[in-house]
Formats: C-alpha cells, sequence, structure tokens
C-alpha cells in the first residue's frame, strides 16, 4: 500500500464511519499520512483523529478509536494501534515495501506529480530581478506545475542572461493566460556575490539549500567531493544506485521490487516524497525539497553494501529486491534534483 492508497483508505474509514452515524463531521478531502513521529508505531501515521475532533464534539482518542475499528477490516494492514493524544499508527504486511518500489519505478522521476492534469490553480509569481529570486522563482514555478497548477511569473527589471545560459533559470512565463487565483511574492535574502562563477549545479544548489530567510554561502565548496557537503552526498548517493544496477546487470540479475527488511527508514522517506512536493509547491519553499534530498541520500546509503552477493554468494530475490528499492531511491533522487535543476550524473 502507498502513501497515497493509506490516504485514500484512511478517507474510506471517516466516510463509513459518517454513514454509520458514529462521527458526524465533512469528510476532509485528504488524509495526510506521514512516518511515525516520536512514540510512535509502526510504518505510517495520521493525524486526522485530532483534525476531526473538534468538529464531532468528541475526544481525538475516541475518534481514533473509531477510525481504528473499521481500519483492522482492512486485510492490508497487519495492525493498527493508537498512540499518543489520538495518532493512528499503521503497521503494514511485508509486500507494502515492494507496492512503493514498484509504484516509484513505474512512475520514475515524475513519482510524487500531480497524475490528474490541471489542478484548476493558477498561480502568479512576482519577483525582482536580483540572480537569487530568479532561480528560487525557476524552482517554485517547478515545482507548482508538478502538482498541476499553472504558472505565470511577472518580473521587476531585466535579469541579466547568464542568469539563464549559465544558471538554467527560466521565467519565461508557459501556457494559457488565465486569470491567476493565488499569488505570492518570491523575495529571499539576496546572494552576497555573483553565484554565475560557480557554475550551474554548484551555484543552484547555494541559492536553494537555504532557508529564503537564510543568507547563502557564495563562494562555497559545494561540488567537494566530501561527507560534510549535502549536495555531494545526494549526488554520489544517486550515483552509486546507477553504478549497482550496471554491476548487477553484470552479474546477470535485475531488479524486482519485493520485501526488504531492515530499511524501514528508507521506506518511510520515499513514501513521504509525494508529500513534501505537495508541502513544498504550496508553501513555495525549495530548501524543504533540497533537505528532504539530504536525508533520502542519507538513508539509502547503508542499503547499499547489502545489495550485490558477496564471494561465492548467488543472487536471491532479497538482492533483487534490495536492488529495487535502491533504484528507487537513485529515482527519487534524480527526480527531486530535476526539479531543482540540477544535474544526477550517473558517474561521479
Amino acid at each position: 500500500m502507498t502513501p497515497a492508497e493509506l490516504s485514500r483508505t484512511v478517507l474510506h474509514a471517516v466516510r463509513r464511519a459518517v454513514d454509520e452515524g458514529e462521527l458526524s463531521v465533512s469528510v476532509p478531502e485528504r488524509a495526510v499520512v506521514a512516518p511515525p513521529g516520536p512514540g510512535g508505531r509502526g510504518d505510517y501515521a495520521s493525524t486526522i483523529a485530532l483534525q476531526l475532533a473538534r468538529a464531532a464534539g468528541r475526544p481525538p482518542r475516541d475518534v481514533a478509536e473509531v477510525l481504528r475499528a473499521r481500519l483492522l477490516d482492512e486485510q492490508r494492514f497487519a495492525d493498527v494501534v493508537v498512540t499518543g493524544p489520538g495518532f493512528l499508527n499503521f503497521s503494514l504486511h511485508g509486500t507494502a515495501s515492494g507496492d512503493l518500489v514498484d509504484e516509484i519505478l513505474r512512475r520514475g522521476r515524475r513519482y510524487g506529480h500531480a497524475t490528474s492534469g490541471f489542478s484548476g490553480s493558477v498561480l502568479q509569481i512576482y519577483c525582482r530581478a536580483e540572480v537569487r529570486a530568479v532561480v528560487v522563482t525557476d524552482v517554485v514555478a517547478r515545482l507548482a506545475r508538478s502538482q498541476g497548477d499553472i504558472v505565470r511569473v511577472k518580473g521587476t527589471g531585466r535579469p541579466a542572461p547568464e542568469w539563464k545560459s549559465v544558471l538554467g533559470a527560466d521565467i519565461t512565463t508557459r501556457g494559457p493566460r488565465l486569470i491567476p487565483d493565488r499569488s505570492v511574492t518570491v523575495s529571499p535574502v539576496p546572494a552576497p556575490l555573483d553565484p554565475v562563477p560557480l557554475g550551474r549545479d554548484a551555484a543552484r544548489w547555494a541559492l536553494l539549500h537555504p532557508a529564503a530567510h537564510d543568507r547563502p554561502r557564495i563562494p562555497g565548496d559545494h561540488l567537494v567531493q566530501r561527507e560534510s557537503n549535502p549536495l555531494f552526498r545526494v549526488r554520489y548517493a544517486h550515483a552509486r544506485t546507477r553504478a549497482l544496477l550496471r554491476n548487477a546487470a553484470d552479474l546477470g540479475f535485475h531488479p524486482e521490487p519485493g520485501p526488504v527488511s531492515e530499511a524501514g527508514a528508507l521506506l518511510a522517506v520515499l513514501g513521504d516524497h509525494p508529500r513534501v512536493l505537495a508541502a513544498t509547491a504550496t508553501h513555495h519553499t525549495p530548501d524543504r525539497l533540497a533537505r528532504h534530498l539530504v536525508t533520502v541520500a542519507d538513508a539509502a546509503m547503508p542499503l547499499f553494501p547489502s545489495v550485490l552477493p558477496r564471494g561465492e554468494e548467488k543472487p536471491s530475490a532479497a538482492h533483487r529486491a534490495r536492488l529495487a528499492l535502491a533504484e528507487a531511491a537513485g529515482t527519487v533522487l534524480a527526480g527531486g534534483l530535476s526539479l531543482l535543476g540540477i544535474d544526477a550524473p550517473d558517474h561521479l
């Protein structure tokens, strides 16, 4: 069960409780599911009971127990428990990891993007002719379009040609000329120095990784190949996944989604990727996506040593499943870097 399917399942439980008269609430459009926080259990958790409690006129734990009784009917759950003030915690059967990996590999770099076409929303972005504002606007537009929005950009002043030719920041308005229903002004703390000499990838990371209210480091060692460099860790993790696929092909086996033990942290962050993309697009915060990619890379690294057979060991179903999970991690990293306008090389 993927996070999107889990969200739909939770909403179905809410609808059943409303139809059967146990809850008197309006069914929300979506139920947020995410990896459990401190004190949580299982694979995912939801705050839906806390969200509905006031409208239902009941304590959150009571609402959670009502929903839990219906969710336990779903045979795809190994267990559903209530923790804290009313968090619903879900433990999925072993096939869940294979389902998630299969979805990521099927969707490719567009995993987490909207699947229903135009969202019905038109976003107007205002930005001034300052290099960091232009690069951030470029990514805010990419993220909004990934969620099905139409984007219009209106700038003050004329961007320098090298911001597009070198940094790849394109704020050209595309698509039909519809009336915007929402707007945002992109105005991050300006870059202290010209980032163009850093080149496209390092400059974009330098401008995008810090939060908008933080001053970027320019010049910076954003392409230096060492563990303390977050961009290097992200791109290195992606390159490792590509190397593993090449080495596995040489050994005569290929990825095949299936259960993977001891990879809960990686599966959780991969499953959370669509929510992160949606939140990043909603709040216009590319730095959130950049930090998420670092988290994915760090969660993926412990998996890699166990992907290929060792010594005289023959490739097994477990190796194929771990290879598929590694490929899925690389796919998410490549897709996220693409939205940031940064290259994901196969070799470092």
